[in-house]
């Protein structure tokens, strides 16, 4: 019989250590968000449930398939796991449980990787 349990501060760790600073909480406009999408010299931010995390140095974000998220709060396209634009919009609380949960774990996943630069300013979805 294993003795093996499963911690839930393990879940999404990364395979490589991730040294973080402490998250920020200083207020970001959506118009400066939209400029933070990794283009000409700028940083690359994507947004969940109001906390801005700075995704810079990974290419999904700037010339990957996860390009769709940066500069915006794509709360509602990680919880439906969809690359659709009309779906990158802070929204999530209407949305079944099970795609709440999994926006949740996109929570997880990227607080384990990526500094917490801000919170979208006027931020009504942080529930």
């Amino acid at each position: 019989m294993s003795t093996e349990t499963t911690s839930s501060s393990g879940k999404f760790a990364p395979k490589n250590p991730v040294q973080l600073n402490p998250p920020k909480d200083d207020p970001i406009s959506l118009e400066q968000l939209s400029k933070c999408d990794g283009t000409a010299e700028n940083p690359c931010y994507v947004a969940i449930k109001g906390q801005i995390f700075d995704v810079t140095g990974n290419k999904a974000y700037t010339e990957g398939g996860y390009k769709v998220f940066a500069g915006k709060d794509a709360s509602r396209a990680l919880a439906k796991s969809s690359l659709k634009p009309e779906d990158c919009v802070p929204e999530w609380e209407d949305l079944p449980e099970t795609e709440q949960k999994t926006l949740n774990d996109w929570i997880t996943f990227f607080s384990k990787r990526y500094n917490i630069v801000g919170t979208v300013e006027g931020a009504q979805n942080m529930g």
